[in-house]
């Protein structure tokens, strides 16, 4: 029986390519998206298989290149304000996801995971964060006191219900 599925799928994918008048791929492409296609016959051509040098070699041609042009087109003064650069910024996660999703591969991944460590030492490791800073002393006095005189009046609506011997309400 498994054996009769496994023709039908075969003489199947040879009648699709027929009709798509491509070639076989031995390996599926993950989704539907307008360039899925292409990644996966550019992993096909160079590599025979998804491999993660394939993704690799995508990463650093399609995503990478794109966001470093797209960086050098702005001052250096201005990689630091978030409005500049998160279009871009967001633009890149995407395409890594993208690619990632094709190939069948899982997204975040290591690689992926360094690649922005890489981004973020590059470009942005001049730039100052500010620090969180502790909020005024009314806050912090009304949100301590708060909780402090709570509890008293809990306690004694706890004592006046029992104490009434009513335990049903």
């Amino acid at each position: 029986m498994k054996g009769v599925l496994g023709f039908i799928g075969v003489f199947l994918s040879f009648l699709s390519d027929a009709t798509n008048q491509s070639t076989i791929m031995p390996f599926g492409c993950g989704n539907n998206a307008p360039m899925c296609e292409t990644y996966c016959r550019v992993c096909y051509d160079l590599h025979k298989e998804r491999t993660m040098e394939c993704f690799a070699n995508l990463l650093e041609h399609v995503c990478l290149s794109g966001f470093r042009h797209a960086m050098a087109s702005l001052n250096n003064t201005n990689w630091c304000i978030w409005g500049n650069v998160s279009g871009y910024y967001s633009s890149f996660s995407y395409c890594t996801e993208e690619i990632s999703e094709c190939l069948l591969i899982p997204w975040p991944n290591p690689l992926v995971e360094q690649t922005f460590v890489n981004i973020h030492s590059d470009f942005f490791k001049n730039c100052s964060s500010e620090e969180p800073s502790d909020p005024p002393p009314v806050i912090v006095f009304a949100l301590v006191i708060t909780p402090i005189c709570l509890i008293p009046v809990m306690v004694s609506l706890v004592v006046l219900k029992t104490k009434n011997g009513d335990g049903s309400s």
